[in-house]
Formats: structure tokens, C-alpha cells, sequence
């Protein structure tokens, strides 16, 4: 590994401890009944492991979509492996890892777009959506109305990057 890559990993890593806390910030304060438990007693616990079991498959889908774009992407333009977005399913380094997972996308496509103009005009709003689903998606661990509203924010601005990626598959596989 070289020592960039070290230090990137470093990075991410020290980046994603707040993130954990965060993430079990509910259950260290479960008497205040905010995050991940209000939606459990909302929901229960069946709808809650059910709603989060099909948020998963969602997941899946949109990962196997990521990695087609870039396998799609010409290997020159390409700058990280296709393999690499599953990486959204190692939580919660995913939360930072998007990051960087929807800027290799857009670095890409960007790339690609160098050689294919029916392209140019996608790419900064393929960025655009992606890191604002991204951001959301850390402000969404805030743990009141303002994470709530992230969420939100979150899951309407991944359907628009997931659109997006899909139209992008379309193009680049019918040249």
C-alpha cells in the first residue's frame, strides 16, 4: 500500500469514529427515545427489521448499478475498480466511503465523457446529486427533526443519483 493510500485509509478511518458514535448514540441515551429507537417503536420491531431489510435490497440493486457504470467506463477513464462500490455495505464506513465511491464514479464518467460527448452535459449533475445524498445522509444521524428531515432529504436525492446512474448504463451501453 502506498503511503497515500495509507494515509487516505487513515483518513477515512478517523473520519468514520464520529460516525460510529453517532450511529450508537441512540442506544447510549435510549431514555431520551430519539434516532434508531423512536423509529423502532413507531414502526416495531418486525416492520423496523423489514423496512431496513428492503432498504438493503435497494442497496444491492444500486450497487450492482454503480458497478456496472464503471464497468461500462472505458478502462482507461476508469479510476477505481468496479468491485470497489460494494464497499457501501461496510457499515459505518460506508457513510464516508460514499464519498468517495460517488467522486471514483464521477471521475470517471468525467473521463469518459472526454471521448464520448453524449456524456458532457450528465456528469456535474451525476456529481451534484450523489455527494448531496452523501452529505444528507451524515446529517441524517443527527438525532432530531433535522436528522429526520435529512433522511428524507437523503433518500429523495439517491433516487434522482440512482435515475441518474441507470441513464447513464442506458448510454453507455447503447453507444
Amino acid at each position: 500500500m502506498s503511503n497515500r493510500n495509507f494515509l487516505l485509509t487513515l483518513l477515512k478511518i478517523v473520519l468514520t469514529l464520529p460516525v460510529a458514535y453517532a450511529l450508537v448514540y441512540p442506544f447510549l441515551h435510549s431514555s431520551q427515545r430519539v434516532g434508531i429507537l423512536q423509529e423502532v417503536e413507531t414502526l416495531g420491531v418486525y416492520g423496523s427489521v423489514a423496512l431496513g431489510s428492503v432498504f438493503l435490497i435497494f442497496v444491492f440493486f444500486y450497487c450492482r448499478d454503480l458497478s456496472r457504470t464503471l464497468s461500462l467506463v472505458s478502462p482507461n477513464a476508469r479510476v477505481a475498480q468496479a468491485r470497489s462500490v460494494w464497499l457501501m455495505f461496510l457499515i459505518p464506513y460506508n457513510f464516508i466511503e460514499d464519498f468517495f465511491i460517488i467522486a471514483n464514479v464521477a471521475a470517471s464518467l468525467r473521463n469518459e465523457a472526454a471521448q464520448n460527448p453524449a456524456l458532457q452535459s450528465l456528469t456535474h449533475f451525476g456529481l451534484a446529486s450523489g455527494i448531496g445524498w452523501c452529505a444528507a445522509q451524515i446529517v441524517s444521524l443527527w438525532p432530531s427533526e433535522i436528522g429526520s428531515f435529512a433522511s428524507l432529504i437523503a433518500i429523495v436525492l439517491w433516487i434522482v443519483h440512482w435515475r441518474f446512474i441507470r441513464q447513464v448504463n442506458r448510454l453507455l451501453a447503447n453507444p
